[in-house]
């Protein structure tokens, strides 16, 4: 399936699955840089935003494209930022940008630099602590890429988002996925694209495997048009999930597979590609302040995909409080056992690492599911007990009490054993 591109000239309208994508995208980006803002010794951030599919701008309707959500939430977030700063005693802190928007349609270029020359112009006056150096290209993103490279690699950019919201069928390679989260150490990339397209790759390119996913719906990879009316059903979505995480697992060390939650189906992917937990970690936050935005299917505390769709063990996870509550219950029991499994403790960043691409949960409830177990506490640096989830450090570490309700799976085997041996 082919979408028909945007005609941007003539005023592109905006899609609600869009519109979705978009209010995650803005409160990303003001909560990325003031997370990236937050030490105190800080004079200066540097980071780099590449829209491969950047549009004109604005729809017909008069909504800002994610051009100019860009700009407007940095300016936001740097005057949040120095405002607090200011607050605490501390100096300001400078930010550049440089923003690279692209597209395949002159058009939509043209229009682009109408709505963003003033809105630059604008920022110099207003906002001089936000430094931005805008770059035009207009090629196809695969076309486009090499120079893309160049830009970064001669301002030596580090931090680096790539926004590449494609329409219709895929028009970015894996390949070039692997290559963005390799080259820079704080890469992220939001990727969106219809599930039907990679399908059709995975049907000609890895047809029986993808006739394994699909049996327990009854269809083959021959007949994937017949999803069409499966689409919005939960058994789907829960074996979509799979089937996109698998091919997407190995580009980056966290992957999002959730579906933007639409009314007409769960056709549309936005998935979120990050090198470092704390990136995954606040776009799990800002889903959760989105709730119903996007959509999981499976168990919603750690394991998120280990669930069996034939036997009817997942639920719905629409980061509600519904879902929160879920969450949370499963964390109660599923953080003590990974916990148990690496021994007897577990530094909070080790712990971080290893659970952020398999689970949904926000932040606050996996800290609290770990105060309020009985078989865990957390240790502090100096020797000490932490007595409340929002105190939990990353130099922390969380400890099987020596009292447990349970005991490790290895002695309790040996037990068993034993008790069958006499």
């Amino acid at each position: 399936m082919v979408e028909k591109p945007y005609e941007w000239a003539d005023g592109a309208k905006l899609e609600e699955h869009s519109k979705r994508k978009h209010k995650i995208l803005r409160e990303y980006v003001f909560d990325y840089l003031s997370v990236r803002c937050r030490l105190p010794q800080q004079e200066r951030f540097r980071l780099a935003i590449v829209d491969g599919f950047a549009g004109g701008g604005r729809y017909q309707c008069g909504t800002p494209g994610s051009p100019l959500i860009f700009i407007e939430e940095l300016q936001r977030a740097v005057e949040a930022v120095n405002t607090h700063r200011s607050v605490q005693g501390l100096g300001a802190i400078e930010v550049e940008c440089l923003l690279i928007f692209n597209d395949a349609s002159r058009d939509a270029i043209e229009l682009l630099k109408t709505h963003v020359a003033p809105m630059q112009a604008a920022i110099a006056q207003t906002c001089p602590k936000l430094h931005l150096r805008v770059e035009y290209l207009n090629e196809f993103f695969e076309a486009a890429y090499p120079k893309i490279k160049i830009l970064l690699e001669q301002g030596r950019y580090r931090s680096v988002i790539f926004n590449l919201d494609q329409c219709g069928d895929s028009h970015v390679e894996r390949d070039t996925l692997l290559d963005i989260m390799h080259s820079y150490p704080a890469a992220e990339i939001f990727y969106t694209f219809m599930i039907s397209s990679l399908l059709a790759f995975l049907q000609k390119n890895q047809p029986e495997q993808l006739r394994t996913r699909l049996a327990h719906l009854g269809l083959t990879s021959a007949s994937i048009d017949a999803l069409n009316g499966l689409m919005s059903k939960n058994d789907w979505l829960g074996t979509a999930e799979k089937i996109v995480f698998d091919a997407f697992r190995l580009c980056a060390p966290y992957v999002s597979p959730f579906s933007i939650n639409n009314p007409g189906g769960w056709r549309y992917w936005l998935i979120h590609f990050a090198n470092a937990y704390r990136a995954r970690q606040v776009y799990n936050n800002i889903l959760h302040d989105n709730a119903s935005l996007q959509a999981h299917f499976g168990r919603s505390g750690l394991n998120m995909l280990s669930y069996d769709p034939r036997h009817d063990e997942g639920m719905l996870y629409l980061f509600d409080d519904k879902g929160r509550a879920s969450a949370k219950n499963q964390l109660l029991g599923d953080i003590p056992r990974l916990v148990t499994e690496s021994g007897d403790a577990m530094s909070v960043i080790d712990f971080y690492e290893s659970i952020y691409n398999i689970t949904p949960a926000h932040a606050e409830d996996v800290h609290a599911a770990i105060i309020e177990s009985p078989d865990l506490e957390v240790i502090t640096p100096a020797g000490g007990e932490r007595r409340k989830a929002n105190t939990i450090g990353v130099n922390d570490v969380i400890k099987v009490k020596t009292q447990r309700s349970f005991f490790p799976m290895f002695l309790d085997a040996a037990a068993k054993k034993k008790g069958s041996e006499e």
